[in-house]
């Protein structure tokens, strides 16, 4: 995209005969309805989070305030509805690891396998990189989540390991692949 300096892009997809705009830009605070029900989503159907327990409005409210310019959230809106969000969180609360940040991206579910999550990621990374004060990215993506492992890759992340039995979701033990893009 042209203007990818400011981390906004418009893209389409193909739905039929109906070419679907959609914009990806900075997320706002009137955007964390639609974070949240997306998330809320992937928290009671999927894998993909480990969080069990849904999230209120103002419990993302003080996650997207906690946030700096390094850990940016981006949005993808379309007909004026978030239909998909990537983050940049702290890997973890040790100072020594605030050079490398944890990426998390969620699509709404009648929007998966349109293109949104790999157009996302790439821009996600690319506002990494223009930041300048991170190192790497890291990944954890559930099992069976395949096409995540593979999105993820064709961004330039590679395979660092799995953590066997890693955690406990729906009465099951769950794999985590562990993956990681250098940025510089």
């Amino acid at each position: 995209c042209a203007s990818q300096k400011q981390q906004q892009c418009a893209g389409s997809t193909l739905s039929g005969d109906k070419i679907n705009m959609y914009h990806i830009r900075p997320a706002q605070e009137a955007d964390l309805s639609g974070i949240t029900e997306i998330y809320n989503d992937a928290i009671l159907t999927t894998t993909a989070t480990f969080d069990t327990e849904v999230k209120t409005l103002e419990n993302r409210l003080q996650w997207f305030k906690e946030r700096d310019e390094n850990f940016p959230v981006l949005v993808v809106e379309q007909d004026h509805q978030i239909i998909a969000y990537a983050a940049l969180n702290k890997w973890s609360e040790r100072k020594a690891y605030d050079i490398t940040a944890e990426i998390s991206l969620y699509v709404h579910k009648v929007h998966r396998g349109k293109g949104i999550g790999k157009t996302l990621i790439s821009k996600i990374v690319t506002a990494a990189k223009e930041k300048g004060s991170l190192n790497s990215l890291i990944a954890r993506i559930t099992e069976g989540n395949d096409q995540s492992i593979y999105l993820h890759q064709q961004n330039g992340f590679t395979l660092m390991g799995i953590m066997k039995q890693a955690g406990m979701k729906f009465g099951k033990l769950h794999d985590v692949t562990f993956m990681q893009l250098m940025l510089k």
